[in-house]
């Protein structure tokens, strides 16, 4: 028998005019987790479609229990016992959990489904992961974590001795990534072996025993966990030392932009009072239901609060419509770039003067070169990696797509701008840049406001931090007074919530 239960030598994929991986290996050992990482475009996903059979490779060999195998599409991959659980959750939502656990390879007996013991061999499998959810549930009606719950399910359904998991806890809570590493761990004490894709480095120290870096295509190496140290895996990752991840500038702080008080919406938060100041970086934190988002989209007209009142510069302004926060000077990135922040069939420049076309505008016509001119200069700004303004947004990676919303925010004569975690599902390379881009906007002296999960990220760079629970400011803390301990200690006051029955999504 093998050493490994998968090998891959010399794997190379090429696309019209791009080379995917360029003779990339990798080794997995039964009942290992074994971490993939690397930069966006680095060529993990090729790979992953390449183990699963969506791709076949120009060159390489694969090897399963060291037996040399040729997949001619995913079914032979499946019944050799490789399963993919992908970042976003490939499911039916009109139907079952069952009917998605079980669909391609349904129960059937004498031409009719068997829907009985589908429903029962579903039930068992969701015990055996500690499901709180009934088989018989509409998939659409379950959270993103309960949702991949089932994708796991239905890679055990197949009797998956391998199973991929990329970028699984990407949309999770704290909690909720808590529980998946349970089920991993679970899954890996049963004999299973597991690829964990992730940009989280707390991922791979929580789970994984080695990592194999790819850059650019290509494989970097692979290395023992244990003793590899964050600067030579960053190295690895990107190509060079980032000396400083958190490059926070010395910044004058000037004088109040905004200021919040007593803002409050009934079920979501209560008496919120904050300011923020020219070339300050103000960090919201807090667990994940604290109101945080809730908060940011009153004072930027997505919602309106039941009281409170909102001032710029002095003066109290009234916000009924986002449209009327951008004229004010306030804008908010949102969260979900995608969904919220882009047009992605659009190309980066269309959507960098979408928010200001009017300005281009002569005789009832766009100036489009002026157009192209302007947007061009400000992706430019950012450090966009595109090859032009015609590019689609839907082509970028998640940190060039991030860059974008933020050229956007540049296209417009802002004051105070408002980044709602910013970082999220972004490969280390692309946040360091996303921090100098936000230490820039700080030296050109917009107020920020930050909102982040991630500690090292709200301690690397804010001036001040506001700290949230149950929908209340729980606490202010200081740059130099800040500690991990000090904001969980605030976030995690047992105060009462704010609405009888309100569930905080902690």
């Amino acid at each position: 028998m093998s050493e490994y239960v998968l090998e891959l030598q010399g794997i190379t994929k090429i696309f019209p005019g791009v080379k995917a991986l360029n003779k990339v290996r990798f080794q997995l050992r039964k009942g290992e987790i074994h971490a993939l990482m690397g930069e966006n475009g680095a060529g993990k996903s090729t790979f992953i479609k390449v183990i699963t059979g969506v791709h076949k490779a120009e060159e390489g060999e694969m090897f399963l229990d060291g037996q040399k195998v040729d997949f001619r599409g995913p079914r032979d991959a499946q019944n050799a016992g490789i399963a993919a659980v992908y970042q976003h959750p490939t499911s039916y939502p009109h139907l079952t959990v069952a009917e998605n656990i079980f669909m391609g390879h349904e129960e059937v007996k004498a031409g009719f489904i068997q829907w009985k013991q589908m429903n029962e061999k579903a039930a068992a499998l969701l015990k055996e992961l500690n499901a709180d959810f009934k088989p018989t549930a509409e998939m659409g009606a379950l959270s993103v974590a309960q949702q991949q719950m089932v994708e796991i399910a239905k890679a055990l359904s197949t009797n998956a001795k391998i199973v991929i998991l990329d970028e699984p806890t990407a949309a999770l809570t704290k909690n909720e990534s808590e529980e998946l590493y349970r089920i991993v761990e679970k899954l890996r004490d049963s004999g299973v072996s597991i690829i964990f894709i992730s940009h989280r480095f707390e991922d791979m120290y929580r789970l994984a025993t080695r990592v194999t870096v790819f850059r650019d295509s290509q494989y970097i190496g692979t290395y023992d966990v244990d003793k590899i140290t964050n600067a030579d895996l960053i190295k690895a990752m990107v190509g060079r030392e980032i000396k400083d991840m958190f490059p926070k500038p010395e910044v004058k702080i000037g004088s109040e932009v905004l200021k919040v008080e007593g803002l409050s919406r009934m079920g979501y938060f209560k008496d919120v009072s904050f300011t923020v100041h020219q070339g300050e970086i103000l960090g919201l934190t807090g667990l994940v239901g604290a109101g945080r988002t809730e908060v940011v989209e009153s004072i930027c007209g997505v919602t309106q609060p039941d009281s409170g009142r909102v001032f710029l510069e002095g003066r109290q302004v009234q916000v009924h419509h986002p449209a009327d926060a951008m004229k004010e000077g306030l804008i908010l990135l949102p969260e979900d770039r995608q969904k919220e922040g882009l047009i992605l069939s659009w190309g980066l420049g269309r959507n960098v003067t979408l928010p200001v076309i009017s300005k281009y505008a002569k005789n009832s016509f766009t100036d489009e070169k002026k157009e192209r001119e302007v947007s061009k200069q400000l992706l430019e700004e950012v450090d966009t990696k595109a090859i032009s303004v015609f590019d689609l947004a839907s082509s970028l990676s998640g940190g060039n797509q991030q860059k974008v919303v933020v050229a956007k925010a540049l296209a417009q004569e802002m004051k105070v701008v408002i980044m709602d975690e910013p970082t999220k599902g972004v490969d280390v390379g692309a946040k360091a840049e996303i921090y100098q881009i936000m230490g820039d906007l700080a030296l050109k002296g917009y107020a920020i406001i930050l909102i982040s999960s991630e500690m090292p990220e709200i301690l690397g760079m804010s001036d001040r931090i506001v700290v949230m629970c149950n929908g209340k400011v729980s606490g202010e803390l200081k740059r130099g007074e800040a500690t991990q301990e000090a904001i969980l200690e605030l976030a995690m006051e047992k105060s009462a919530p704010v609405q009888e029955g309100v569930a905080n999504n902690v």
